[in-house]
């Protein structure tokens, strides 16, 4: 490969010996996150969020294989400002900062390697890896008690309506002769991140328009919501005239699966009506022409 003034050259040998050196850099953190996949289910979808990336990577391989390789020390800067923040994680306890600069660092090698023009390329798959990372718990708070109060609030406004005598107190709903809390783990957050994910997924193979990818990401949150806080308010009137245990156990996971389900049927139908949006549209400028 011929050498660029400006430019560090890329062997094989030094691949090795960087990828080698993150591995034993983030040998750790990685652990660490796929344990916290195991346990703890708000973000279990973590463990498709890394396959899907490389697939998406590898789906690149032509445009990166046609690109000229330009390894670039700018990729020296991306690279020691995420080896800072791994440092600040590792100093000050916050597993977020290590596990997101794991994504800055693969960025800067990557500009290091090979070029910006090569980190444009797979700049998606780079992100999307993001998604993998669990929130920091102060951030996770902010939304999720509010996700709790409004599926408690909407909740409460539904059993209501269904002639079920209901009070509400902050995030629990008293029912004759049963009382129902809005836990942290009813709040919604892990279908959200879950359909979020899965809509980016379904824009990627089905949209090539930006706008559309967009808007389909963004729909995934009001459908959750929404979703969501029509369990809470299913749960409530179905525990009051089928049984109690309508709340609990194998009836409560069940319909969390068929509400995620219903949520994932409404997020393909969003995405038929941006078709026959553009449709319609099309046909409107074309009888206008």
């Amino acid at each position: 490969m011929r050498r660029l003034r400006g430019s560090v050259p890329a062997s094989t040998s030094s691949v090795l010996v960087l990828s080698g050196a993150l591995v034993w850099l983030y040998a750790d953190v990685v652990a660490a996150l796929v344990r916290q996949w195991t346990t703890d289910e708000d973000f279990s979808h973590g463990f498709f969020v890394a396959p899907l990336a490389v697939y998406f990577a590898w789906e690149r391989r032509e445009a990166l294989r046609r690109t000229r390789i330009q390894p670039s020390w700018a990729g020296l800067f991306l690279l020691a400002g995420s080896l800072l923040l791994f440092v600040a994680g590792q100093f000050g306890s916050e597993l977020f900062l290590t596990r997101v600069s794991l994504v800055g660092v693969l960025a800067g090698l990557v500009v290091l390697m090979a070029g910006i023009r090569h980190l444009r390329i797979v700049l998606f798959p780079l992100a999307f890896l993001l998604l993998m990372v669990p929130l920091p718990a102060i951030i996770f708070n902010q939304i999720a008690f509010p996700l709790q109060l409004l599926a408690s609030q909407v909740g409460e406004t539904a059993i209501a309506a269904s002639g079920v005598p209901v009070l509400r107190e902050g995030n629990v709903l008293v029912l004759p002769g049963r009382t129902l809390e809005v836990a942290e783990a009813c709040s919604g957050i892990r279908s959200l991140m879950s359909l979020l994910t899965l809509a980016i997924v379904l824009g990627y193979f089905t949209e090539q328009r930006p706008g559309a990818r967009v808007a389909i990401a963004l729909a995934a949150i009001p459908i959750a919501v929404v979703a969501n806080a029509a369990r809470v308010a299913g749960t409530g009137v179905a525990s009051y005239w089928v049984s109690p245990a309508a709340a609990d156990g194998f009836f409560h996971t069940f319909s969390g699966w068929l509400v995620f389900v219903v949520a994932l049927g409404g997020l393909f139908v969003f995405h038929r009506a941006l078709d026959l949006l553009r449709f319609r549209w099309a046909r409107v400028r074309g009888g206008g022409e």
